[in-house]
C-alpha cells in the first residue's frame, strides 16, 4: 500500500471519528433543548420548587450555582495563575519543580468524587466550615486548579523570549516585565483555560454532593456558611428521587445547565478573540 493511500485512509478514519463525536453531541443537545426549552417560562426560572419539587421553579438552584461558580473563580484563578507564573518565570528546573508538575498532572486525573470526599473530610469536618458554599467552592477550586495551572503555563511559554529580553533591556524589572508584557500577551490562553475549567466545575455533581448541595431548600443562602441548591445536584435529585415529576422539569433544568455551560464556553471564545485582536494592533 502506498504512503499516500495510507494517509488518505488515516485521514478518513479520523474524519469519521470526529463526525461521529459531533453527531453524538448534536443528538444529546437536540434531545435536551427540544424537551427542555418549552419548560423555560419566567415562573420556572424565578420561582422556588413546590410540592416535593414536582411543581414550581428552580430559582434557588440557579442562584446557588452562580454563588459556587463565583466562589470557585475567586479561589482558583489567582492561585492557579500565580503558581503558573512561579513555575515558568521564577522556578529553576530541579527535582522540586518536577515533583510539583507531576503532582499537578496526577491531580488532574483524580476522579471528581475523590475531591468531594477530600472536601468533606478537610473543609467540612476538619476546618469546621460545615456543609456550605465556602466548602463547596474550595472543593471545586481544588478540582479545576490543575486545568488552570497547566493552561496558564502553556500560555506563558508561548510569549516569545524576545519580549522579556527587550523589556529587561529597557530597564524594566522582572516583575514589571511579567505584569505589563508577559501577562497581557498570555491572557487569551489563561482566560480560555480558566473559563473552560470553571465551566466544568459548574456542571459537576460529585464534589458538591458532600460539601454544599441541599436536597431541597426553598430559600436563598444568606452567607457563605449556608447550604445551597445547585443545578447539577437538583437535576440528579429530580432524575433519581422524584420519579413522578413532570418530565418538563428535569429537562428544563438540564437546558438551563447546558445554557450556563455553553455560555461560559462562549465567553471564553469571545475573550480569546478580543485579546488576540487587541495584541495584533
Amino acid at each position: 500500500m502506498s504512503p499516500k493511500l495510507q494517509e488518505k485512509i488515516a485521514f478518513s478514519i479520523l474524519r469519521a471519528i470526529a463526525f461521529f463525536i459531533v453527531l453524538c453531541l448534536a443528538v444529546v443537545l437536540w434531545d435536551i433543548f427540544s424537551k427542555g426549552l418549552p419548560a423555560l417560562t419566567w415562573e420556572f426560572i424565578t420561582e422556588n420548587p413546590r410540592r416535593g419539587m414536582t411543581e414550581g421553579g428552580i430559582f434557588p438552584a440557579i442562584v446557588g450555582t452562580f454563588y459556587l461558580v463565583m466562589g470557585t473563580i475567586l479561589f482558583a484563578l489567582p492561585i492557579g495563575v500565580m503558581t503558573a507564573i512561579y513555575l515558568v518565570e521564577y522556578a529553576r528546573e530541579s527535582w522540586a519543580t518536577r515533583m510539583i508538575r507531576l503532582a499537578v498532572v496526577n491531580l488532574a486525573g483524580v476522579p471528581s468524587v475523590v475531591f468531594g470526599l477530600f472536601g468533606l473530610g478537610f473543609f467540612v469536618l476538619f476546618l469546621g466550615f460545615g456543609v456550605s458554599i465556602l466548602a463547596g467552592s474550595l472543593t471545586l477550586a481544588l478540582m479545576i486548579l490543575p486545568v488552570i495551572i497547566t493552561t496558564s503555563e502553556e500560555a506563558l511559554r508561548t510569549v516569545p523570549r524576545g519580549y522579556r529580553e527587550a523589556s529587561l533591556a529597557l530597564g524594566a524589572t522582572k516583575l514589571q516585565t511579567i505584569l505589563f508584557i508577559v501577562l497581557p500577551n498570555a491572557m487569551p490562553g489563561i482566560l480560555t483555560g480558566s473559563i473552560l475549567g470553571v465551566a466544568r466545575a459548574a456542571g459537576e455533581t460529585a464534589p458538591i454532593l458532600l460539601t454544599v448541595a441541599a436536597f431541597f431548600l426553598p430559600r436563598l443562602p444568606s452567607s457563605i456558611f449556608d447550604q445551597a441548591m445547585a443545578l447539577p445536584y437538583h437535576l440528579y435529585v429530580l432524575a433519581t428521587q422524584v420519579p413522578h415529576a413532570d418530565q418538563s422539569i428535569p429537562y428544563g433544568t438540564a437546558a438551563v445547565l447546558m445554557i450556563l455551560v455553553l455560555g461560559l464556553n462562549l465567553v471564553a471564545i469571545l475573550f480569546r478573540s478580543y485579546f488576540r485582536r487587541m495584541h495584533k494592533v
